[in-house]
């Protein structure tokens, strides 16, 4: 952001050191460390809390795209409906003469 070098440090220093004394400097450096570091730590929250309000409207942005695209009944008729099991429309009629007895029923039963 600012580009100060090494050299334009050294020279703020010299001119605080002539216009605020030697006595009062550690002091003021003190205080100035405290401002630096307070208006760091505000500008970082600031930067938090719109990351977490981005994040947030983010999150909201997709669960409506999937609200929209998804209609809960559509998948629990899925969920509730077995793919292998034929469909009542697909499924053939089962044909059986009233006079012919069911093959399976004799086979099945054994002395």
């Amino acid at each position: 952001m600012f580009e100060i070098g090494i050299w334009e440090l050294v020279l703020i220093m010299v001119i605080a050191l002539i216009v605020i004394g030697p006595e009062r400097l550690p002091g003021m450096a003190r205080n100035i460390g405290r401002w630096v570091g307070k208006a760091r730590g505000m500008v970082r929250s600031v930067k938090a809390e719109i990351d977490r309000e981005l994040a947030a409207e983010e999150l909201q942005r997709v669960l409506s795209k999937q609200a929209a695209s998804v209609d809960p009944f559509e998948m629990i008729e899925k969920a509730a409906t077995p793919a292998s099991a034929p469909t009542p429309t697909d499924a053939p009629a089962p044909e059986q003469s009233p006079s012919a007895p069911a093959a399976s029923a004799t086979h099945d039963r054994q002395p």
